[in-house]
C-alpha cells in the first residue's frame, strides 16, 4: 500500500476525509453504509467524524477499487485480511432465541428483586 501523508489527529471531519482522499462525501457515506468496519462517529452538533484507521481504510479501499480494479466485495475481503478485521460468524436464529430468552428471564428476575427491595424501603 502506497503510504500517503495523513495528518496525525484523533478524528477527521467528513469534509477533511473527502479532501484528503479526493472522494465525494456521498461516496464515503455509501461505503460506510455498505461496509460494517467503517465507523463514523458524531460530534455534539451531529457532524460526522472518522478515526485515523477509518481514513486509512478509505484510502486503501480507493486504491483497491481504482488501481487494482477489484469489486467492492473483493476490496472488502482484502481489507478484512490486511487490517486483521474479523468477520462475525452468523448465529443460527434458534440459538439466538435461546440466548435472548435466558437474558429476558434474568432481566425479569432482576426487576422482581428490585421491586421487592423498593417495597421494603
Amino acid at each position: 500500500m502506497k503510504s500517503q501523508k495523513i495528518p496525525d489527529k484523533m478524528a477527521y471531519r467528513l469534509e477533511e476525509v473527502s479532501r484528503i482522499t479526493k472522494i465525494a462525501p456521498e461516496v464515503i457515506d455509501a461505503w460506510e453504509n455498505e461496509l460494517y468496519f467503517l465507523h463514523a462517529g458524531q460530534t455534539g452538533s451531529g457532524e460526522k467524524i472518522f478515526r485515523k484507521k477509518d481514513l486509512e481504510i478509505i484510502l486503501r479501499l480507493k486504491e483497491l477499487l481504482d488501481k487494482e480494479e477489484l469489486t467492492l466485495a473483493g476490496a472488502k475481503r482484502r481489507i478484512e485480511e490486511e487490517f486483521g478485521i474479523k468477520t462475525s460468524v452468523p448465529v443460527h436464529p434458534d440459538r439466538l432465541k435461546k440466548v435472548l430468552y435466558r437474558v429476558k428471564e434474568q432481566l425479569q428476575d432482576i426487576a422482581s428483586s428490585l421491586e421487592k427491595k423498593s417495597e421494603k424501603t
